[in-house]
């Protein structure tokens, strides 16, 4: 990649830094820039479990802090274009026009694991951004979304009240990796029984877990503090 666009994304330039990102998603090596590193946060889990939804409400709460985050939003692949399916970016576009925010959704291509082939880059790209915190989520897909735990520190699982009882969760792989565990839409029936189902498989993981509801915004400063607690540590 030619060094006066990298030195544009590093200048905070965000039109820069889209270029960039597409240009890696095309095939074009990165190269080498430094060692600039921000705490990834990773958001996995499967599809209706309100991810979207609960990191919009997370990006305001960054916002107020008056910190800076980035978002990778790995989609499904469109099967017309191959492009992304835009549900993420639709969900956070009520920060379109904050500078301090930046939304890049990306398709996987056929990508296996959950994320995309030109994810690790693209995060390499807004790290060297400047942005204060980094979140990506996982496309959705089901129980084997384990190459976030390569990219992000901490991985956080969401689900939802009606993701299943022990016996699934003690199978699902996203389950083994997690750092944190968040039953989102707390506010529907048999969010807790979720709740209780994972006690095991997070204190085998020696992680908490949080009930949120991302509608009204219940749980989430619990949520954000833990976070910032894991990225510290």
């Amino acid at each position: 990649m030619e060094p006066a666009l990298v030195e544009a994304v590093r200048s905070g330039d965000r039109k820069a830094l889209a270029r960039a990102i597409t240009l890696v998603e095309g095939g074009e090596p990165l190269g080498e820039f430094g060692d600039d590193r921000s705490a990834v946060v990773g958001i996995t889990g499967p599809p209706g479990a309100g991810k979207s939804t609960l990191i919009a409400v997370l990006i305001e709460k960054i916002r107020e802090k008056g910190e800076t985050v980035a978002v990778l939003a790995v989609d499904p692949s469109s099967p017309l274009t191959g492009g992304a399916i835009l549900g993420d970016r639709i969900r956070m576009q009520s920060h379109i026009d904050d500078h301090g925010v930046f939304v890049r959704s990306m398709a996987t291509r056929g990508h296996l694991g959950g994320l995309a082939g030109a994810s690790s880059d693209a995060i390499r790209l807004m790290s060297v951004a400047g942005f204060d915190r980094l979140i990506v989520e996982t496309v959705g897909v089901g129980q084997s979304e384990v190459e976030i735990m390569d990219l992000a520190d901490p991985v956080v699982l969401v689900v939802g009240p009606s993701w299943g009882d022990e016996i699934q969760a003690e199978k699902a792989g996203i389950v083994e990796i997690a750092d944190l565990f968040v039953v989102n839409k707390g506010d529907r029936s048999g969010a807790f029984d979720v709740k209780r189902a994972l006690t095991e498989a997070a204190h085998a993981n020696g992680a908490d877990i949080l009930v949120t509801t991302a509608t009204t915004g219940d749980g989430v400063d619990e949520l954000l503090a833990s976070i910032e607690q894991l990225t510290s540590s």
